[in-house]
């Protein structure tokens, strides 16, 4: 690390165990992801909030190069483990390992990318038997069933409507499982 652990205690004087503690914890991630260029812990003491009373709050801030940081700050309102300082301290420092772990999948480009949906462009509808087909940006045509369609908008489908679909294969052939309005047309 270029700096050292800046440790603050907030509400409390400064306590030479948890200040161990938070070192030793530092020094695990700085091990395991060895790329940390400062650390800054606060250990805010139980207060006399309502909804905190006696809970440790533990901020933990990151930084990595390049400007990255990783924050963690939020304890959990309702678990009365946190009352005990080494269980928030750990609690928080896991949840650290958690976020530097995922910042290090997306750095080596390992995060699981998913496929976007395809589009494509109403062809034909029969509003009488509650049924369309949709054609692909390759010229293929889907069949599709009113109640595959979003938010109840497939009275409002009208040909060459742009939509995003799910396909899987029917009885019959390809259909779409899921049909959802794009553009100016889309309902939120």
């Amino acid at each position: 690390m270029e700096t050292p652990v800046h440790l603050d205690f907030q509400g409390m004087s400064a306590n030479d165990a948890i200040r161990e503690s938070v070192l030793k914890h530092v020094d695990v991630l700085e091990q395991r992801f060895g790329r940390i260029t400062a650390c800054r812990v606060v250990v805010k003491a139980p207060g006399e909030h309502h909804r905190r009373g006696g809970l440790y709050e533990i901020n933990i801030r990151l930084s990595l190069p390049q400007g990255r940081e990783v924050d963690v700050g939020r304890t959990a309102i309702e678990d009365a483990r946190h009352s005990d300082p080494a269980f928030a301290l750990n609690d928080a420092f896991k949840r650290a390992r958690r976020r530097l772990q995922d910042h290090a999948r997306r750095m080596q480009g390992r995060v699981k990318m998913h496929d976007e949906q395809p589009t494509g462009k109403v062809a034909r509808l029969d509003d009488n038997a509650g049924f369309g087909f949709l054609e692909t940006a390759d010229g293929r045509e889907i069949y599709f069933h009113r109640n595959s369609v979003l938010n109840d908008a497939f009275s409002g489908l009208k040909p060459g409507m742009r939509v995003a679909f799910s396909e899987e294969m029917g009885e019959k052939g390809p259909q779409a499982s899921t049909v959802k309005l794009v553009g100016k047309h889309s309902q939120r």
